[in-house]
Formats: C-alpha cells, sequence, structure tokens
C-alpha cells in the first residue's frame, strides 16, 4: 500500500504543481500576470455580483403585448373558418378580456361554427412523433348565438415558456456583445427572466439594451398625412422623436419589409459625418427590400423600430444591394446599442421591468474581506488542530491541505467559474471537511500501533483500511452536492461546485498525497516508531 510505482510519483507530483501554477495567477497583480509567458496559466477566477458588483435586472413578460400576439392570428383564422362555412355574424369578431368572442347572426349555425373553429385547434405537446397531445390550444364554447373561443392554460403556459428561453438566448447574445464576462440568466418563475452582469455599473443601459424587443419594419406612408388618413389601409404610428406626432402608415403585406431577414448592423456615419445604423438583408430580404423600393422611387417609407417610426426618408432610388442604412437623431452610444439589438434579433415577447439595481464594487469589496477573513480563520483553526493532534503527520496533512485550496483554486480558474459568495463558504467548508479523511486515517494508524503492529505495517493498514470509510462519506456528500446543482440555481449552484470540486481534490490530497509522503518519509528515515 505504501510503493508506489514511478509514474504514480511522477503524475501526483505534476497534478500538484499544476494546481499551484493554475491558482497563482489569482493572488498576482494585473501586470505580473500580462508580463507572463503566453504557455503559462494566465486565466482567474470570475467574480460574481455580490462580490464584483454590477446591475441586477429583473423582466417580465408584458401580458398585454403577449396577448395581442396570440389573439390576433386566432380572429383572422375565427373569421376564415366561418366564412369557408358560409356563417354569418354581426358586429366582428370581437376581443373579450383575453379571449375570442363572436356573434352568429343564426343560433342554428352554432354547432356548425363550433365544429369548425375547433378543427383549428392544435395539441400543446404533440408527443412522440407527433402523436396526440394532452390539451388543445383553445376550447370553443356556445351560449345560443355567442361564440366564445378561449386559450387553455397550458397553452399560455407553453408560449410563455417557449417565449422565455428563445428570450434568454437573445438577451445573453445582447449581454455577451457589451464585453462582459459571465453574466447571470436564468428565468425566475412562469414569466420572468433574472439578468445579473458582474462589472457592469450602468444598470440603465443595461436595461434599455434587454428591454427593447428590436422589432424592425420597413413600411410605406400613407399618401395622405392627416390624422383623417386613419382607416383600415393606414394606421397611426407615434415618432420616436416626438411621440406627440403620428405617422400614417401602410397596414397591407405588400408595404412592408420585416426586419427578421436582417443578417448584420454596424453603427457608422453618413456624408455628413452623423451617426446612422447601417443594415444588410439576407437574399430572401434584399429581394424583397429591392421590390419594394423599386415600385416606391420618390415615395417615402417609414422605419419602424418596436412601434415608432425613428425616421422617414423619401425612396430616391431602387435599392437592390440589400443593404442600406438608418438615420436619425442618434448618439454614437446609441446606434451602438441600437446596431447591437439589431444583430442578436427582435425578442419574440415584450418584457417589462419590474426590478433594477446596481450593486456597488464597495459592496462586493467588503464581502471579498469578509470571506478572506472567514477563510483564514478557518484555515488556522485546522492548521493549529491537526498539528496539536497529530504532531508530524499533522504537518503532512497541513501540506496536503495547502495543495488541496491551490487545486480548488486552480480548477475554478481553469474552468473560468464565476464565485459568489456562497462559493466562498463552500470552499471554507472544504477548508474545514479537507483534513476529515486524515483523521480517519490517522487514527486508523493510532490504534494499529496500539495493537502492536510495526511502524510500516500500522501505517499500511491504517491507510488501506480507512479508504471504504472515506470514499463513503465522501460520496455521500457528493451526490448531494450533484443534487443541489441539479435542482438548485444561482447561490446555490456556486456553493454545489465549489464543494463537488472541493470533495474531489480533498480525497486526492488527503488520502493520495498524503500518503505518499509518509512513504517517501518512511523510505528515508526509516522510523522505529509513528510519532503520532
Amino acid at each position: 500500500m505504501l510503493h508506489f510505482a514511478k509514474w504514480k510519483v511522477i503524475l501526483v507530483l505534476v497534478i500538484s504543481v499544476l494546481g499551484v501554477a493554475l491558482a497563482l495567477p489569482n493572488v498576482m497583480p494585473q501586470s505580473a500576470r500580462d508580463a507572463l509567458p503566453d504557455w503559462l496559466p494566465h486565466q482567474t477566477m470570475h467574480l460574481g455580483l455580490d462580490l464584483r458588483g454590477g446591475a441586477h435586472v429583473v423582466l417580465e413578460v408584458d401580458n398585454k403585448e403577449f396577448f395581442d400576439t396570440l389573439i390576433k392570428p386566432l380572429r383572422s383564422d375565427v373569421r376564415s373558418a366561418l366564412r369557408e362555412g358560409r356563417i354569418g355574424y354581426s358586429g366582428g369578431i370581437k376581443r373579450t378580456g383575453n379571449d375570442v368572442v363572436v356573434r352568429l347572426r343564426k343560433e342554428t349555425d352554432a354547432d356548425d361554427a363550433v365544429r369548425r373553429i375547433k378543427q383549428l385547434a392544435q395539441p400543446v405537446n404533440a408527443g412522440l412523433f407527433g402523436q396526440g397531445g394532452n390539451q388543445n390550444d383553445f376550447e370553443v364554447s356556445s351560449d345560443g348565438s355567442v361564440i366564445t373561443v378561449q386559450f387553455t392554460q397550458a397553452y399560455i403556459d407553453h408560449k410563455i415558456g417557449q417565449g422565455i428561453e428563445q428570450s434568454i438566448e437573445i438577451i445573453r447574445n445582447r449581454v455577451d456583445e457589451l464585453g462582459t464576462t459571465e453574466p447571470s440568466i436564468q428565468r425566475q418563475g412562469l414569466d420572468r427572466i433574472l439578468v445579473q452582469v458582474p462589472g457592469l455599473e450602468d444598470s440603465s443601459r443595461l436595461l434599455k439594451i434587454l428591454g427593447q424587443t428590436a422589432r424592425l419594419q420597413f413600411r410605406l406612408l400613407c399618401e395622405d398625412q392627416s390624422a383623417s388618413a386613419s382607416r383600415s389601409s393606414c394606421e397611426a404610428l407615434p415618432a420616436s422623436e416626438d411621440e406627440n406626432f403620428n405617422y400614417q402608415v401602410r397596414t397591407d403585406s405588400k408595404s412592408t419589409v420585416e426586419g427578421a431577414d436582417l443578417v448584420d448592423a454596424q453603427p457608422s456615419f453618413d456624408e455628413q459625418n452623423r451617426p446612422v445604423v447601417s443594415f444588410r438583408f439576407n437574399q430572401k430580404g434584399a429581394v424583397r427590400f429591392g421590390r419594394l423600393t423599386q415600385a416606391n422611387v420618390g415615395r417615402p417609407f417609414g422605419i419602424v423600430l418596436d412601434g415608432k417610426v425613428v425616421s422617414a426618408p423619401v425612396i430616391q432610388s431602387p435599392i437592390l444591394g440589400g443593404s442600406g442604412i438608418i438615420t436619425g437623431n442618434f448618439s454614437i452610444p446609441e446606434t451602438n446599442d441600437l446596431a447591437l439589438v439589431l444583430r442578436t434579433g427582435a425578442l419574440p415577447v415584450k418584457l417589462n421591468p419590474v426590478e433594477e439595481r446596481t450593486v456597488g464594487p464597495s459592496l462586493g469589496a467588503d464581502s471579498i474581506a469578509a470571506g478572506q477573513v472567514a477563510s483564514v480563520i478557518g484555515l488556522v483553526a485546522v492548521v493549529v488542530f491537526i498539528i496539536i493532534s497529530y504532531g508530524l503527520f499533522g504537518i503532512f496533512a497541513n501540506i496536503a491541505l495547502a495543495i488541496n485550496i491551490s487545486l480548488i483554486v486552480g480548477i475554478l480558474s481553469l474552468l473560468q467559474a464565476t464565485l459568489t459568495l456562497p462559493g466562498i463558504a463552500g470552499i471554507v467548508l472544504t477548508i474545514g471537511m479537507a483534513v476529515d479523511a486524515n483523521v480517519l486515517i490517522f487514527e486508523r494508524i493510532r490504534e494499529e500501533v496500539r495493537n502492536g503492529k510495526t511502524p510500516i505495517a500500522a501505517i499500511d493498514s491504517g491507510y488501506s483500511r480507512a479508504l471504504g470509510t472515506i470514499l463513503d462519506a465522501n460520496i455521500t456528500t457528493f451526490i448531494a452536492a450533484v443534487i443541489l446543482f441539479g435542482l438548485g440555481s444561482g447561490p446555490i449552484r456556486g456553493f454545489s461546485v465549489t464543494l463537488g470540486i472541493g470533495i474531489v481534490t480533498s480525497v486526492f490530497t488527503a488520502f493520495t498525497l498524503t500518503r505518499l509522503i509518509v512513504a517517501w518519509w518512511i523510505n528515508r528515515y526509516r522510523p522505529q516508531e509513528v510519532p503520532i
């Protein structure tokens, strides 16, 4: 048990030295890290929002906008179904709350109308290979001549969840474009998203970028721009610079090109050196944009962003290359942010801020200082206790403990993990647990010495018989850490990561590394008794 093959000795030493090398950049100043050769590790742990400070924003799905996007196509589908069946209705197809209501001219048409509308329903979860489903997306009921179409709760939850998941990816892309590191973006409850960006001190800018839906449209303006032009073919949209002024824009699809086909958007300057945003379509968008501009030379068209007209230039000539510029009264930072949200795509649902705050770096510094004090106190207490209890073998255990801490920090740096206050708590707990294995081993060695065994036999027996107990204790704790990581979120995950890594490194250092040190000591000094 105390014999080590040469390759095992080399492997243990390489892992220990590599752990120390990976951990060192965390205690070096930035100038020293920059001076390191390229082949040496430079990575450090990222500090979380509670340690470094930054922006904290909670976004919530706009229920009104959400149901607008669901009800508009449903009303169109219901209208088409009734027209196909030649079923007359009066007063139009109306929205009542979050339901669609239609009043039939003849009560005798109610059964046929319900049957036709029900055929439009789709299962919320199609199931394996699209067969079957748990519940339809809407339910239809009739009360005489009044037909009510109501979305099921399962469908509402499904669509909100789908929109949240898509929004998280788009938000992640937008935050990554800001150049920040290790943002925390996660779903909170049914219809909220929590965004934490360490190191970003301007939460208002973050809120503006994240809250912007970024739905871009190019729409022809109506020839009559007076307020009386509001009719079925035109709608009034406010100007972004002055919401008291409205543009009359065309509503038909032939007069609209959607910005969903954009493939790139960059901040730029026009010929007058004014900040603008240049954009480029894919092939499909370029063709539609080219046809629209070619057929409407000399006419104004509105560049509409999130329901507001950013600018309304006149089409001077056909734009056939699939690229152009968005002009407006922009500042340079505004063009940067607008180009960013257009590049990353439009959010599938509108998100409203419900919480916004900035964590100052001074609070983070206080947290780091408190964590350092707790770590030092815990480390000193463990070191003193183990030396008093086990003498020379306690020194061996403390050497392993130092390597253990280096390995934890080194692995976190290699993974570019984010360290938070709960993560520090996990490291402090690991320090306390790190010597558990050594205590089991050393107590077993004492017992074997009392039974009259020779030093080598006692040490060998102590390590071999304690191994099973050590593995049982640490595997159960590791399972708990895995469950915390799988079921928890945010701070809980940070704690479970450091705890899990600490368990693995503790077993390595407390059992394998100390056994190597003890084997070296026995081979070197050939002791006649065990100083424990």
